[in-house]
């Protein structure tokens, strides 16, 4: 019997990390059974980067979207060009979109405008969108009940890289969103995220690399890649108390359900 395939939800393929050997890092997803890889965009640049690759290797698909660490700079037009982006054959998501109060990039304002913008989009080409959520749970559990109630979608998206509360985990998971984690779950200070793995339902959750960064603690210092979600899967493994071919087969399940162009 063939070991269920992997997915990694989030990674971030477009950054110079991996410039000069990005075939061989695929290369090495494959052979890890990690059969498909969604490579988010956090600007207009890099979605379009993030669309090249995903028509150059036949395992990467593409989100397109602009991270709050762009708002500052983000235009009306920006939007309409993702909007433009995201009618390509290969983009399931809009993506990595979201807030950030810890490092605060940007005014709250317009991180808060520039994130509304998009996810009038996403509701406008009925996508779901991948977000990025840091010390903004407060803000975003609000604003998205308020957008799912007039989207109403049945799978809105995901929050990648997840790090907050099983309370605002459970909230999410309420509106339809899904819960994405990385190999951080394996790291020895990690016990709030490990407790908070433990009482989520596994049919709601993701694996996700957020390659280069993040890499799993049996290769920190190094730069992280797709083929490590293995790790991950194999930490939610423990975590669960189910075995690696059931954590490949429910969270592929969940991700083709969230990101229907995977399919």
């Amino acid at each position: 019997m063939s070991t269920p395939e992997l997915i990694d939800t989030h990674a971030h393929l477009d950054m110079a990390h991996f410039s000069g050997n990005l075939d061989e890092v695929v290369a090495r997803a494959r052979d890890a059974e990690v059969k498909r890889i969604i490579c988010n965009g956090i600007d207009p640049s890099s979605s379009r980067e993030a669309i090249q690759l995903a028509h150059q290797y036949h395992e990467v698909f593409a989100a397109v979207g602009i991270h709050p660490e762009e708002a500052r700079r983000t235009t009306r037009q920006d939007i309409e060009d993702i909007a433009i982006l995201a009618k390509d054959s290969r983009v399931v998501a809009i993506g990595e979109i979201g807030l950030d109060f810890y490092r605060d990039y940007g005014p709250r304002e317009k991180q808060l405008e520039v994130f509304q913008w998009q996810l009038d989009l996403a509701r406008r080409l009925d996508m779901p969108v991948v977000i990025h959520s840091r010390q903004a749970d407060d803000a975003l559990v609000p604003l998205l009940s308020t957008w799912q109630k007039e989207h109403r979608a049945a799978c809105p998206g995901v929050i990648h890289c997840y790090n907050g509360s099983v309370e605002n985990a459970r909230a999410y998971i309420d509106l339809g969103f899904y819960i994405s984690f990385g190999c951080y779950i394996g790291y020895p200070p990690a016990k709030a995220a490990r407790m908070v793995v433990e009482q989520l339902p596994i049919e709601r959750l993701l694996l996700e690399t957020d390659s280069p960064f993040l890499p799993p603690q049996s290769h920190r210092g190094e730069r992280n890649e797709p083929a490590y979600v293995v790790e991950a899967a194999n930490e939610l493994a423990r975590l669960k108390g189910l075995g690696a071919e059931e954590v490949a087969r429910v969270t592929t399940t969940n991700a083709e359900r969230v990101f229907a162009g995977l399919k």
